[in-house]
């Protein structure tokens, strides 16, 4: 079994309403490798949360997969394609070097400490991007079929009030007022002590949150414990 989320490293602030299409055809394919559960993006997730007309978009371009397409009635719509075969083997040989690479390396931890992981990821990332600015990498409304004013784009963008923001704020002391305040704390001195041996953080999540305890307070010991990661400096 496995879940799909479409890509939203395809989405761009030029021309959003092109995501739509990107979306579908992702979403698409996605179902056509037979995912099982699927995520799909909404156009404007590039330059803000998404409305509720681009989330219900986001969810119709599933819904007519689903009910127009009939694609799902078949287990696998592209059985014996020798591209698609293709296609599989040199993802599963590229990825192959990367396992064999990373064990070399010391594993996941190791190779991530020594940033090779994070190397890797520029390297892939500044390869894509120096692909489209030199246009060997096509990307509509980017760097092809650009269109004057598309640097402003002419939908609707989600405004949260800040309105919105005071009244969470009062809820949480309202919270933090009605809690047991024992109860809270003993929780996350039980989260605390358990950061300090090699007991279940989870089951203390549990207990922490069913005394009301905030994500940020669970947060904050999480912090004091185990420091903040940074990410290495990478050449």
């Amino acid at each position: 079994r496995f879940h799909t989320q479409t890509a939203g490293v395809s989405l761009t602030a030029q021309q959003p309403e092109n995501n739509i299409v990107r979306t579908a055809l992702e979403a698409f394919s996605a179902v056509l490798g037979g995912t099982q559960s699927l995520h799909t993006n909404s156009m404007d997730e590039t330059l803000a949360l998404p409305t509720e007309k681009a989330v219900k978009i986001a969810l119709r371009t599933q819904q007519v997969i689903a009910e127009e397409t009939e694609v799902a009635h078949v287990i696998d719509p592209l059985a014996g394609s020798y591209f698609v075969e293709a296609q599989t083997n040199r993802l599963e040989q590229e990825a192959e070097r990367y396992f064999v690479e990373i064990e070399k390396r010391g594993g996941v931890v190791a190779a991530t400490e020594a940033g090779y992981i994070q190397r890797e990821i520029h390297r892939s990332a500044l390869a894509y991007q120096l692909a489209v600015e030199r246009g060997e990498k096509k990307v509509v409304g980017v760097n092809v079929y650009v269109e004057e004013g598309d640097g402003q784009p002419e939908i609707e963008l989600l405004r949260i009030d800040p309105e919105v923001e005071r009244e969470q704020h009062e809820r949480l002391a309202a919270l933090r007022k009605s809690r047991d305040a024992k109860a809270a704390q003993a929780a996350l001195d039980a989260v605390r002590a358990a950061c300090r041996t090699k007991d279940n953080l989870l089951e203390r999540f549990v207990t922490a949150a069913h005394a009301y305890c905030t994500l940020g307070e669970i947060a904050d010991v999480l912090r004091q414990e185990f420091g903040e990661y940074e990410e290495p400096m990478i050449l």
